[in-house]
């Protein structure tokens, strides 16, 4: 009897979804099965131990006509992708239970089948999640617990955000004084505080962080398609660019590629700059007209199945390289593979900076420059790198995953399988506001490392040839 009636039950409960249903739209991610999102719980119930929990608030409803995006924090435990819900982890019993606001039938019938508390047989068959309630329902499980709540404290993660972006403008808001508003996570720990007070109220990020830092296969494998999306949409801007176009429309090539190939968005604003726009690194308002004999810095990657990527290349405008381009490019390209060439699974970024910099002395003894100004560029290039050898925890770059300026931090420790991160070293010339940057993503496995972006052209003959060909801005023209 008790086997008919759950029968029924879970007849009525997926009737009822095929009614508001999208045709043939998957209601749980197909990017990752549920095990990986269990195996990353298990992590934390290690992480926390038996007595206590971890309680994770998801991403509000986006404002206006805005495609939901989960937070990363929560989309990394759970998959869920419904605005409003709350993640409880359980460390004694080792269990999840997910808070969901209910149907909204209204809603659905205008946008489609939303996941709700009404759901909860269908949304632990998908998701693994063992327990699935109504968000109301959230303060009387809470109240039965006496134990340490871990919950982050940093702000999440959602649209193209990173952490350090995401400080900065909380930081902007608080030195408002007609603002002055904090953030959700602080909100949400106060509010913990205050109701149940006598609960010791610890913070998960740091352990979110770690887990973070070293990515999964199939984490890797989202990080590769993006960062293939990334590459095709900068060598589009090889093929399309010419004097005469605004900056603006290599961006719209570009979200094209991301978009046709099933990018959730950017992973962050394109940096499109010309001339000396490229003197500064995260110029982004991609409104001048590029003109014959620019220089052309082009970084811009998108937000493949919450992952990301974030590479860079250069270009001549008008698809030769001038002379001091030649120069300057053909120097800084050569201290650029020296980088790549060291770097290995169980060296630290010391010690590969290390024996970068000792080819990069050896690469500016043999250079020859036009101008002193060049010769002194270079040399500065080259002292500087140098100079962070000494510092043990400085890194190569910044790791890339979830989000560009990924989490996890680094203590100088060998670098190991499952780090995925990017090089950047940037050379300048002040006095004519020169600014020369590449930066391709770097994969470390157990036998070396991978880069997985090096199908970009980054050699002068290989851009000057791919700028030969005819882009899609030329097969497209504007109104």
């Amino acid at each position: 009897m008790k086997i008919l009636t759950y029968s029924v039950l879970l007849f009525l409960c997926l009737s009822t979804t095929k009614t508001f249903a999208q045709v043939d739209i998957p209601m749980f991610t197909t990017h990752f099965p549920a095990e990986e999102f269990a195996a990353r719980r298990n992590k934390v119930y290690d992480a926390i131990g038996k007595d206590a929990i971890a309680v994770l608030q998801g991403a509000p409803s986006p404002a206006g006509y805005v495609r939901f995006r989960q937070n990363n924090e929560f989309y990394y435990l759970s998959g869920i992708e419904v605005p409003h819900a709350y993640l409880v982890l359980n460390g004694a019993s080792r269990t999840a239970s997910l808070y969901l606001p209910h149907r909204h039938e209204g809603r659905e019938r205008s946008e489609g089948k939303m996941l709700a508390a009404e759901d909860a047989d269908l949304i632990k068959k998908l998701s693994g999640i063992e327990n699935v309630y109504g968000a109301e329902l959230m303060t009387e499980g809470l109240s039965r617990t006496t134990k340490t709540v871990f919950t982050p404290f940093a702000p999440a993660e959602g649209m193209a955000m990173s952490r350090d972006l995401a400080v900065r403008a909380l930081a902007d808001a608080a030195s408002d004084s007609w603002d002055g508003s904090g953030s959700r996570e602080g909100s949400f720990v106060n509010k913990l505080k205050s109701r149940f007070p006598k609960l010791d109220i610890q913070d998960l990020t740091p352990t979110l962080d770690a887990l973070r830092l070293i990515k999964s296969p199939l984490e890797i494998e989202q990080i590769k398609k993006a960062s293939r999306l990334s590459g095709l949409s900068l060598m589009e801007a090889m093929r399309s660019v010419e004097p005469g176009m605004y900056e603006y429309e290599l961006d719209a090539a570009a979200k094209y590629i991301y978009y046709r190939n099933g990018a959730q968005g950017d992973a962050y604003y394109s940096l499109i700059a010309s001339a000396e726009n490229a003197y500064y690194p995260h110029y982004n308002a991609g409104k001048r007209l590029m003109k014959d004999g620019d220089f052309l810095l082009m970084d811009y990657s998108p937000d493949y199945a919450y992952y990301m990527s974030d590479l860079t290349r250069m270009m001549p405008v008008n698809g030769k390289f001038s002379a001091v381009q030649r120069e300057l490019y053909g120097f800084y390209l050569g201290c650029y593979k020296a980088i790549l060439k060291h770097i290995k699974p169980g060296e630290t970024a010391q010690a590969i900076k290390k024996l970068a910099a000792a080819d990069m002395k050896e690469i500016l003894a043999a250079s020859k420059f036009s101008k002193p100004i060049y010769a002194d560029a270079a040399k500065r290039f080259v002292e500087s790198y140098d100079r962070s050898t000494a510092n043990a925890k400085s890194n190569l770059g910044h790791w890339i995953g979830m989000s560009t300026h990924d989490v996890g931090g680094y203590d100088g420790s060998p670098l190991r399988a499952g780090m995925v991160f990017t090089i950047e070293p940037a050379l300048t010339v002040p006095e004519e506001r020169i600014y020369i940057r590449l930066e391709d993503a770097i994969v470390i496995t157990e036998k070396g490392a991978e880069i997985i972006s090096d199908f970009i052209p980054m050699e002068m003959a290989e851009i000057e040839k791919l700028m030969k060909e005819k882009g899609i801005l030329q097969a497209y023209p504007k109104n």
